[in-house]
């Protein structure tokens, strides 16, 4: 099968007119970046912030007309728009605001069918958050639960890597994509749509707008949970997240030492007002075992993940040591869940998923609250 061209599309989406300013999408400079990748496409229609909800239906036109090119298996269209307001320089305010959430907005954002989603998060990166996330999720998985993995780290997106899956989205009847299986494990992560060396050029709006597709868009189907693996620190993904997706809460994962758990702190304080319950929080990189001698060895310290959930009133779910062990199969797309089950490592993260799922089914109002409307200044 030959493959799409970024000129076809371009050429095909001459047809498609924005019904308030007469001409074509294209000739309007509206059309922004274009992924190809195996047959799947991916393209931005930039427009005016008000006329988001308007033009849905030039978003849907824009993605059936690419659809209809020969090479193209899937696409997936956002619309994307400036915030001025957001611009201090230009709003002449001190420093950056997002706008208040729209109190008419459709309050069942969430994937049908999905009975909790989860938030796994930390306030910087290089703690091992999405190899957390991972193990985490298989071992949900392993308890007989139906599972889906959301890679919400847009700018740089792991999973694919972490579970060593490639491959075509599919189509399913209703014109939603299917995700990909590993494991038992649905997952869903940009990174199938582009290679893993092309960078995501987006800005804060157009990775909402796709967070957001990614979530509705997608033929989950019927789910016990769903485990996202939230990009680092506190910026539009995780707002997106904690604004228009009714989550049962969030995991905060740190590695012991003092400069993480300050930034961890942010991301848990970040949740709180937003009002996400947070579960508690994981100690990664905890300590080291020499795999030679036996010696332990607190690298990055020990224990301050668990003194700081203890400060901040909420669960310390558990401890993940440092070891090769870890890095290897997750290098290799095999996670240690998986591919050792009955190592130590593996327990240990089969001990934090036990106590997760506990946590949500204890208090049945998580899987039912609504998302929270909220003004960030």
């Amino acid at each position: 099968m030959a493959q799409v061209t970024e000129q076809q599309i371009i050429d095909a989406l001459k047809e498609v007119h924005d019904p308030d300013r007469g001409d074509d999408v294209v000739s309007l400079g509206m059309i922004g970046s274009i992924i190809i990748k195996d047959g799947n496409v991916g393209f931005a229609i930039e427009v005016d912030a008000e006329r988001g909800q308007q033009l849905e239906p030039l978003r849907k036109q824009a993605e059936k007309i690419v659809a209809e090119l020969p090479g193209v298996l899937s696409v997936s269209a956002v619309l994307t728009a400036d915030r001025a307001s957001s611009d201090p320089a230009a709003s002449g305010s001190p420093g950056p605001t997002r706008q208040q959430a729209d109190p008419k907005r459709d309050e069942s954002i969430g994937p049908p069918g999905v009975k909790h989603i989860v938030a796994i998060a930390s306030g910087k990166g290089g703690v091992g958050k999405s190899t957390t996330a991972v193990n985490i999720a298989l071992g949900l998985v392993a308890k007989g639960l139906r599972v889906g993995m959301l890679d919400a780290d847009i700018y740089g997106p792991s999973q694919p890597r972490l579970l060593g899956i490639k491959g075509r989205l599919e189509t399913s009847d209703s014109d939603t994509l299917e995700p990909l299986d590993s494991n038992g494990l649905k997952v869903m992560s940009i990174g199938f749509l582009v290679p893993e060396d092309t960078p995501m050029i987006w800005r804060g709006p157009m990775v909402t707008s796709a967070l957001q597709q990614m979530l509705r868009e997608i033929e989950w189907g019927e789910l016990d949970i769903m485990v996202v693996d939230m990009p680092p620190g506190t910026g539009d993904a995780q707002l997106t997240m904690a604004q228009q997706v009714p989550l049962a809460g969030a995991v905060i994962v740190s590695t012991p030492q003092d400069i993480a758990l300050l930034d961890a702190r942010k991301g848990l304080n970040m949740f709180r007002k937003v009002d996400v319950p947070v579960l508690g929080f994981i100690e990664n990189m905890s300590y080291y075992v020499c795999p030679k001698c036996g010696d332990r060895a607190d690298i990055f310290g020990h224990g301050g993940a668990k003194t700081e959930a203890e400060k901040l009133d909420t669960e310390f779910l558990g401890e993940v040591p440092l070891d090769i062990a870890i890095r290897e199969t997750s290098d290799q797309g095999q996670p240690i869940v998986i591919s050792q089950p009955d190592s130590v490592h593996a327990a240990a993260y089969m001990e934090i998923a036990n106590r997760i799922w506990e946590k949500l089914t204890i208090d049945s109002e998580t899987s039912t609250r609504s998302a929270p409307k909220i003004v960030v200044q």
